[in-house]
């Protein structure tokens, strides 16, 4: 298969305007708009979406208002999917800030310093490997590619938002219904002692968790869940049968303590053998790529642009890469040096953040060439990140356990920011090129996209802080958003200095992630349909079980609306017949995404538009008007119903005759 298309949509020959007032203006909104949307959901379930798809959708739906063109609507899903990005690199580690006690709130311009300047370097970073990965390199970009096709068929009329504004009230009034009037509880948890040991089952209820495993598909869902099913259902009840368990708690606050104690750190050793693997696997093609880079920039100064070079093939000048790289490596130098006081700790911080930083770039847009960026490795390569930095550190400062931990998770912050946006600016790029986008105007947008979620970005958290806690259970907070990630980069990092990390797990789960890395390498030589990809189960073993049943119901509706079409592909008549069900088949994924991403967004703007109730007087059940209930069935009910939908959108695709 051919990384890029043998014609764009847009032929380079015509030039279209791109980068207007009211792209500009619509894409900030957006960024920013679909960032909070993003930071309150990786911060509850620890997971993130691309939204390259429903911006494409939204700035649909407006410049048809407006009036405007297909480039125009890539320029703007190019700069809010830019933003969105961003806040999974936001989210999973600078609230570490906050649960180590570094700082006691979100400091507004260090934070949107930290947040600006990595995502700008992942602008940077993946500008020289285009090429590379996207025109010589034949990637699949799966939701580069689908959002493409929603563009085109939206240039077609055939636009979709109507999913969008349907699941987007359903996953509104949802999370309004659960979080807000508090007609229900969100889990459904059951655990029981059982000789020595726990045994333990529970369930998120939301509709949000479910769209997730729909995008995702269905093996990375069971590969997820399996991960869950390891530490839940087989790590913990070994752990308490052989250690003890928690006196005088219920037995699923025991094993949930167990988790947060030991278990989770499982999670841990998996994550960094495979970010590690990560880059021993796509050594050889980064090495190529940055070849491939430098060959061409060459070739083009030798030979000058004399306007030979087609618009579709133009990037941003290498001139202005390097002076924006240097230009970035000073504040955040500084930044580095007013935590550790020291210069040279600064300097050498900063060149560990940079050679980390484009490593896990090239990483991460190889990764979102392969399996897509909402499956990109981030929290992999991020604790391989900090792990390695405070390491150094440790050599570099002593024992120092303020400042030691702090500027590991300084290093991780940027590379963080980084590698998200370099996974995202590789499928708007991948986008751009079948649609025939200028690179170098989506680059552009993709800096603007970067500035506005970062502006936002300290509010948000300080708005989501205050109204519901993050990581730490307080007496204000005893249920605060998990934040899964942040707080296992900041246990990481603080445990390195401190001691206490427990080693024996972090060494369980790097024999686990080696034995799923063997596997995988078993069933490619056997060419089977099914992989194992070593990061997916890491994820899983990580996080809490409740997040993974969904997840998992998700991918199981993705799968059975693919049985459902192929049924029908099956017993259809004649070709013609056949060739419509695979349009129609066509026409119910999309449809099924865009009405996953509906339930998504309105489920977190809900989130993040309630904290502002709550924070204003201070009461968490401030619109729990019939008072809070403990019961869960009304919510399963709910989300049964949300998952029939889900499929009925999902397995039907009218096709016009």
């Amino acid at each position: 298969m051919s990384a890029a298309p043998d014609e764009p949509h847009v032929p380079a020959s015509v030039s279209l305007p791109e980068i207007t007032l009211k792209a500009v203006v619509l894409g900030l909104v957006l960024s920013a708009l679909l960032s909070a949307a993003n930071a309150y959901l990786g911060l509850f379930a620890g997971l993130t979406v691309s939204a390259s798809i429903p911006a494409a959708v939204i700035s649909m739906a407006v410049l048809k208002v407006l009036g405007g063109n297909i480039l125009e609507n890539n320029i703007v899903q190019t700069a809010a999917s830019a933003g969105e990005s961003m806040a999974a690199g936001v989210i999973f580690t600078i609230p570490a800030l906050v649960i180590l006690g570094t700082w006691a709130e979100f400091d507004y311009w260090e934070t949107t310093m930290i947040a600006g300047f990595g995502g700008l370097l992942g602008v940077l970073f993946t500008i020289p490997l285009r090429r590379a990965l996207i025109v010589e390199t034949p990637l699949e970009f799966p939701e580069g590619v689908a959002t493409a096709e929603v563009l085109k068929v939206g240039e077609q009329g055939g636009g979709g938002i109507r999913y969008i504004a349907a699941s987007g009230a359903i996953g509104a009034l949802f999370k309004l219904g659960e979080s807000g009037l508090r007609l229900w509880h969100g889990t459904i948890e059951e655990a029981r002692y059982a000789g020595s040991t726990i045994l333990y089952f529970g369930s998120n209820l939301s509709p949000a968790l479910v769209a997730v495993g729909y995008i995702v598909g269905l093996e990375i869902a069971v590969l997820v869940f399996i991960g869950g099913a390891l530490n839940w259902l087989v790590a913990i009840p070994i752990l308490a049968a052989t250690g003890g368990v928690p006196q005088g708690v219920s037995a699923v606050e025991a094993a949930g303590q167990l988790w947060s104690a030991q278990t989770r750190y499982l999670g841990v050793g998996s994550m960094v053998v495979g970010g590690l693997w990560a880059l021993i696997s796509l050594r050889s093609s980064l090495v190529a790529g940055v070849r491939s880079s430098l060959a061409a920039y060459k070739k083009m100064r030798e030979g000058g642009d004399d306007g030979e070079t087609p618009r579709t093939e133009r990037d941003m000048p290498m001139q202005w890469v390097g002076a924006a790289l240097l230009f970035s490596l000073v504040p955040l130098a500084l930044i580095f040096y007013y935590v550790t006081g020291v210069w040279w700790v600064a300097a050498v911080m900063s060149v560990v953040m940079l050679i980390a930083g484009f490593l896990f770039s090239a990483v991460a847009g190889y990764m979102a060439g392969l399996v897509g960026s909402s499956n990109n490795p981030i929290s992999g390569v991020t604790i391989a990140t900090i792990l390695t930095s405070a390491l150094m550190l440790l050599a570099m400062l002593g024992g120092d356990s303020k400042i030691g931990p702090a500027a590991a998770i300084l290093i991780g912050s940027v590379v963080c920011c980084a590698a998200a946006i370099a996974g995202d600016n590789m499928q708007d790029l991948k986008a751009g090129r079948i649609v025939g986008a200028t690179p170098m105007k989506q680059q552009i947008m993709q800096v603007v996209g970067v500035a506005g979620a970062a502006v936002v970005a300290a509010p948000i958290l300080t708005l989501l802080l205050e109204a519901y806690g993050i990581g730490v259970p307080t007496e204000a907070h005893p249920d605060p958003l998990r934040a899964p990630q942040a707080t296992l980069m900041a246990s990481v990092a603080k445990g390195v200095f401190e001691g206490g990390l427990p080693w024996t797990m972090v060494g369980i789960g790097m024999v686990i992630a080696v034995a799923v890395i063997v596997l995988d390498k078993v069933l490619e030589a056997r060419g089977s349909a099914f992989r194992t990809p070593v990061l997916a189960v890491a994820v899983g073993i990580y996080l809490p079980f409740e997040l993974s049943v969904p997840i998992l119901v998700g991918g199981l509706i993705a799968h059975f609306a693919k049985r459902a079409f192929a049924r029908r592909a099956s017993t259809a008549s004649t070709p013609e017949a056949r060739e419509r069900v695979e349009a129609e088949q066509n026409v119910g994924s999309r449809n099924g995404l865009l009405f996953g991403a509906g339930l998504i967004t309105g489920e977190a703007l809900v989130g993040i538009a309630m904290a502002v109730p709550i924070v204003m007087t201070g009461d968490k059940n401030v619109l729990a008007v019939f008072g809070a209930s403990d019961a869960s069935w009304p919510g399963a009910v709910l989300l049964g119903v949300v998952v029939l939908l889900t499929y009925r959108v999902a397995s039907r695709g009218r096709v016009e005759a």
